[in-house]
């Protein structure tokens, strides 16, 4: 049953990227959707914090943004890794007679 249930998520998932590209979706950031929103209710809108800075082109503002990915995906790969070891050693054996004394 585990081989046909990893089938099954990875044509899940498979479904899950490629339907949104064939669709056409056009794929764009939360902020430059909210700041079009805001410039279309209230044109005389000034923001009130600016960038510390700004990366020089798109392609290393994706790159900074991958990396960050990466970096808290393997964080939270190592926390939960370290996690299920412990619960692994410290779960007593199962099986073992009740009582040694004989």
């Amino acid at each position: 049953m585990g081989k046909n249930r990893t089938l099954w998520l990875l044509l899940a998932v498979v479904v899950l990227a490629v339907v949104p590209l064939l669709m056409g979706g056009e794929f764009g950031g939360a902020d430059g959707a909210a700041a079009e929103l805001i410039e279309a209710e209230n044109p005389g809108f000034v923001p009130w914090a600016n960038p510390l800075w700004e990366p020089p082109s798109g392609e290393i503002e994706s790159l900074l943004f991958a990396l960050q990915a990466a970096i808290g995906a393997f964080v939270i790969g190592y926390v939960v890794g370290r996690r299920h070891e412990r619960a692994k050693t410290t779960q007593k054996p199962e099986g073992r007679a009740v009582s040694d004394a004989a």
